[in-house]
């Protein structure tokens, strides 16, 4: 097969591959819900409070800007402060929010049974807390900020807020002193509440392709499994129970995810909130006792921030694989690891994609060269196997046997061509893969106009210069095709990765135009060595 003809097989796999991935993401498969055996259900009634947000606390962080109502103390808006929404006007990424338009709240709190009447309150109390503005100062290594809730009774609640620097990771405590005459029981929850549709939806929640936005947890028996917005909106919802694990909201490079303390039995749920647009993941313990005159705490962990493969998987067990890379992940990590290994040396992601696209290439070249050597060899057998073909037009078979016979005298491999596609084809993709779900490249500034290695050239010069290499390999290399309608076809490859390469991230197309320098550079040795023994081809 020749190198024309294989690009006609690139070129085939690559649209059946995004095709495959676009319909994976229209008509994505139903979670199967693993079922357990229920327990009796109380009826929960909420205790609405006013929308009151004239008076959010403000907490600052060396990385996040936090913004909470006291008015159930939830966090109902989160910007981190390393990251822009966009790259013209600097605009900090803000990742909760709660607006009109969209909604995007981590939520936590406590249920309080009342086991006589058979019901339970899900508690809002309206906290209080000393100021309203709190700010991790450069001296510091760490942040307490304490909300604080007494229902006259006897029943206090205390909401801590813990943050440590150089974390996007941080402690939520809820601490209650029951100095009451009787006995309380209470449920811990916390849940992730999310709009499943807005006109809000910009780059920060965008994907491609195979990029994921949805809920997701890891349990006991699950290390990490996806949970589509479209099942928890047509109410396929989860509802299992677990030791470990945790629940998240997912979008492309951004990560929001609640780890409860492992310390007691949860149960996992989502729940389409009031049959509205709105998708909300969670945890609830077990119903805990807090005798008169003791006291409980209830911990968890809370991330928000970007996907950074090396902090998340220190925060909770299995976080890291939230970092989808496909189905070549046992490619892309190591792809990844060696990248990152690069940037360490250069500071720059674009040069770091220059090298390892010479290392990945340099280990290939002895497949190469037994590419290139295979298609000269069958480019002097073509007189032979066009004699054949015509000499046995009407038997099949034995104008399949002389052939067969024909490459093994010459010892050619006709299929000898496409190991280094079979090869490359994988690697492509995963660095694919790579450059679409790992933040590290998110914004990451090349040379010139190139400001972001993970989004497409904005003036398609990238492409145009991988499309002028991709045609300069096509008139260096032989033709085996004797074919005219296929020598047509093979004239408008170049063309159609241009167009198609339009909308790949710029890292990616970087490495494709490297690629093709050093397919070009190793053409020409090949090429040379062979008309050194003798074997000269026409190009």
């Amino acid at each position: 097969m020749g190198l024309q003809n294989n690009f006609l097989f690139i070129a085939f796999i690559i649209i059946s591959f995004i095709a495959l991935e676009t319909w994976q993401f229209e008509f994505s498969d139903s979670i199967n819900i693993n079922k357990q055996k229920t327990i009796e259900k109380k009826s929960v009634i909420e205790n609405e409070i006013p929308e009151k947000k004239n008076n959010l606390i403000t907490i600052t962080t060396d990385l996040l800007i936090l913004k909470i109502n006291p008015y159930g103390g939830n966090i109902e808006e989160v910007s981190l402060r390393n990251y822009f929404d966009d790259l013209n006007n600097k605009k900090l990424l803000k990742l909760l929010e709660t607006s009109k338009d969209f909604l995007y709240q981590a939520e936590s709190g406590l249920i309080k049974a009342y086991k006589t009447e058979n019901y339970s309150i899900k508690l809002n109390p309206i906290f209080k807390s000393e100021k309203n503005k709190y700010v991790l100062s450069d001296e510091a290594k760490n942040l307490k900020v304490s909300l604080m809730y007494d229902d006259n009774t006897g029943i206090k609640y205390i909401k801590n807020f813990l943050f440590n620097r150089n974390s996007f990771s941080f402690n939520i405590d809820h601490h209650i002193l029951n100095y009451s005459n009787n006995p309380i029981e209470v449920t811990f929850f916390g849940q992730l509440k999310q709009s499943i549709e807005s006109k809000k939806l910009g780059e920060s929640y965008n994907f491609n392709f195979h990029t994921y936005r949805g809920a997701a947890y890891s349990s006991d028996h699950h290390k990490y499994k996806k949970y589509e917005f479209d099942d928890i909106k047509n109410n396929k919802n989860l509802n299992i129970y677990t030791v470990s694990g945790w629940i998240a909201m997912l979008q492309q490079y951004f990560l929001v995810a609640w780890i409860p303390e492992q310390i007691n039995k949860y149960r996992f749920y989502t729940e389409n909130f009031q049959n509205t647009n709105q998708a909300i993941i969670g945890f609830q313990s077990e119903p805990i006792s807090i005798l008169n005159g003791e006291e409980k705490n209830f911990r968890s962990t809370l991330w928000i921030g970007p996907k950074l493969q090396n902090m998340i998987k220190t925060v909770a067990n299995n976080l890291n694989l939230t970092v989808d890379y496909g189905w070549l992940w046992f490619i892309a990590q190591p792809l990844f690891m060696m990248l990152t290994w690069i940037y360490k040396y250069t500071n720059n992601w674009g040069i770091a994609i220059i090298l390892i696209t010479f290392i990945v290439r340099g280990f290939m070249y002895p497949l190469t060269k037994s590419q290139y050597t295979s298609m000269a060899k069958m480019k002097i057998l073509q007189p032979k196997i066009i004699s054949i073909k015509n000499k046995f037009s009407q038997d099949k078979y034995r104008q399949s046997q002389e052939m067969i016979a024909l490459y093994k005298k010459q010892k050619v491999n006709p299929l000898g061509g496409c190991m280094p596609l079979l090869i490359q084809m994988p690697i492509f993709l995963s660095l694919y893969y790579m450059l679409s779900g790992s933040v590290e490249l998110r914004h990451a500034p090349f040379v010139l106009w190139i400001n972001d290695l993970s989004a497409k050239d904005p003036y398609y010069i990238l492409p145009f210069i991988m499309g002028v290499t991709m045609f300069l390999i096509q008139k260096m290399s032989p033709s085996t095709s004797i074919d005219p309608v296929q020598k047509k076809i093979i004239m408008f490859i170049p063309l159609i990765f241009t167009i198609f390469f339009l909308w790949f991230p710029s890292g990616l197309v970087l490495y494709y135009i490297v690629s093709n320098l050093v397919t070009m550079i190793q053409q020409y040795i090949i090429y040379n060595g062979l008309k050194r023994k003798g074997i000269y081809i026409e190009q």
